[in-house]
């Protein structure tokens, strides 16, 4: 299979284990789902220059913010994927290994630590969270299960369609 249509399966597919994790988060300990409209309503805020907010839950809703929010949520989880063959070569789609997808998937998670939590009003590293100790265990548990999705959605794809 070419390079670049693995590359979107495998972050589809690994985005998509994230959030059957969050649902049995929220089914086994009542963690809360994450609220992609909310991404998508700091999204919407940008083509405005407001990158920034205090509380992204009392901004402006922004027409359609559930469907940028979802969009944006897998064609970031696409482009996470794609820095395994950048960095790992194309032959990582061919022979996926665990730690390097476990690398990507935890070193992710300083993009919502530094970008998105404090340009949702959340602070860096959740610090302005409730709890933030909490939200920062939840947010590297997350991304170390997408990156075990990368892996899983990779060697998958290998036994479906092998090179």
């Amino acid at each position: 299979m070419d390079p670049m249509a693995s590359t979107v399966w495998v972050g589809v597919g690994a985005t998509a284990l994230m959030d059957l994790w969050s649902l049995a988060r929220r089914r086994l300990l009542g963690v809360p789902l994450p609220d992609y409209g909310h991404v998508g309503r700091w999204i919407g805020h940008m083509r405005h220059g407001r990158f920034r907010h205090q509380a992204i839950g009392r901004a402006v809703a922004v027409r359609h913010e559930a469907a940028i929010g979802w969009s944006a949520h897998y064609l970031i989880g696409i482009a996470y994927a794609a820095l395994l063959p950048l960095l790992w070569g194309t032959a990582w789609l061919r022979e996926p290994a665990l730690v390097p997808a476990l690398a990507v998937g935890v070193g992710t998670v300083l993009a919502p630590f530094l970008l998105m939590q404090p340009g949702m009003g959340a602070g860096f590293f959740a610090s302005r969270a409730p709890r933030p100790a909490v939200a920062r265990m939840h947010s590297v548990a997350t991304h170390a299960v997408f990156g075990l999705g990368l892996y899983l959605s990779a060697t998958a794809l290998r036994a479906i369609a092998p090179s």
